[in-house]
């Protein structure tokens, strides 16, 4: 399976149709089909179950589709990284125990920081 497959279905899963993600894609919705028929039969596994209203994950579609996000994701990463020669964001991370007040200072903060220099985590326990 090819980082393009695992594109089209992760946009599959989010839309919800193959028409409707085809058309996202520019693809032909036989095309797409015939894509994720691939993915589904190397996989040895059925990650859509289909009917006229659409598309519906299965229970090994939803894992599935876990691995094939972080798979993307790394892969914008090493692309932003090493191809477009972007920095590396700063990591800022704060853990508190669930305060709205502790909240809501975060969320001003990454307002008035921005996301394109930081990355911002905030764990609440």
């Amino acid at each position: 399976m090819t980082l393009q497959q695992l594109k089209y279905m992760i946009t599959v899963a989010e839309k919800g149709s193959i028409t409707e993600a085809a058309k996202e894609l520019f693809l032909s919705q036989p095309s797409l089909s015939g894509a994720i028929k691939e993915v589904e039969n190397e996989a040895k596994t059925v990650i859509f179950n289909r009917c006229r209203a659409g598309v519906a994950l299965t229970m090994e579609g939803m894992e599935f589709l876990g691995y094939a996000r972080q798979v993307v994701q790394q892969m914008e990463l090493l692309e932003s990284r090493y191809i477009e020669n972007q920095p590396e964001k700063q990591r800022f991370c704060i853990s508190t125990q669930h305060y709205t007040f502790a909240a809501n200072a975060f969320v001003e903060l990454v307002k008035q920081f921005g996301q394109e220099r930081y990355e911002f985590i905030l764990n609440e326990t």
